[in-house]
């Protein structure tokens, strides 16, 4: 009864749309922390599992990476020892989430490099599609 009484004021669409939205940016939020999870244990391919085939990771200011192969080829020279996560907040809207925080990893040098960053994910199909990545030495 209460349902068809929001049906006929037209409060029903708008509060439907609004719990599929809140519960696929809860998703979503859940789908960067998993693949963040297996990137720092160094699995690099179960990351990869999380994103589309033709991703695109935009590393602003430096370069732009098209498809997993070239996401692979990247993870492979860069994280020569698993990075290091500290995740100060990861906020999450609609398709898009944000992750702001630190990361620690070695060069290939050996050096420990500190990073401070802000990744701004776009997630297509449940995938992490899109990467505008903000990252500077901390």
């Amino acid at each position: 009864m209460l349902q068809q009484l929001l049906v006929n004021v037209g409060l029903y669409k708008n509060i439907t749309q609004k719990s599929n939205h809140f519960f696929m940016s809860v998703n979503n939020k859940s789908i960067l922390e998993k693949a963040n999870a297996a990137v720092t244990t160094g699995d690099n391919e179960g990351f990869l599992a999380y994103c589309t085939e033709d991703t695109v990771w935009t590393f602003v200011g430096e370069q732009s990476l098209h498809g997993k192969e070239a996401v692979r080829e990247y993870m492979k020279k860069a994280y020569v020892e698993p990075p290091k996560f500290d995740i100060e907040e990861i906020i999450a809207e609609g398709n898009f989430v944000t992750a702001l925080g630190k990361i620690s990893m070695k060069n290939e040098e050996g050096e420990l490099k500190h990073y401070s960053y802000c990744d701004v994910w776009k997630l297509r199909d449940g995938k992490l599609d899109v990467l505008k990545a903000f990252v500077i030495e901390a």
